[in-house]
């Protein structure tokens, strides 16, 4: 007589150990992008028409020049009105934030989430040679537990 297993079938193991699934797995690629001769009105109704809170600025060669986001169009309503200035006049490239931290798409989605907690940031660019490639948000890296939800985490 044998040894028998009480052990229910298992599952077969997904490709990868949850400790290599790269920010690249999970990024958006199909950005919505700003330019940075773009009215920042024009920015306002695409982050409205699309439920975004913010996006990528970029030159015609799809170089990452800056993000511009809900925020950034919030001060810019309350100093038009302050110092009674046409909105109409706002471009992107004045008002959008010029410094941006990126990620690596090869770093671990589990690393990615670290950084979101420290830097308090909603979405990091991926760039690569010069390039935008992508992005990650937060709500990515939620996705990514997710699909790794019930697998041994190290």
């Amino acid at each position: 007589m044998g040894i028998k297993s009480f052990t229910g079938r298992r599952a077969k193991p997904s490709k990868g150990n949850p400790t290599d699934i790269k920010v690249s797995d999970y990024m958006t690629k199909k950005l919505i992008t700003f330019r940075p001769d773009q009215s920042v009105l024009e920015v306002m109704n695409t982050l409205i028409k699309n439920k975004i809170s913010g996006g990528p600025v970029v030159n015609e060669n799809n170089e990452l020049m800056g993000i511009i986001s809900e925020g950034d169009c919030m001060k810019q309503i309350s100093e038009s009105r302050y110092y009674n200035m046409p909105m109409a006049d706002m471009v992107v490239e004045k008002h959008m934030a010029k410094e941006v931290e990126t990620i690596d798409g090869n770093m671990n989605v589990f690393d990615a989430a670290n950084k979101f907690v420290n830097s308090k940031r909603r979405r990091f660019p991926i760039v690569e040679n010069g390039k935008l490639v992508g992005q990650i948000s937060q709500k990515d890296v939620l996705k990514a537990a997710l699909t790794l939800n019930g697998q041994t985490w190290k």
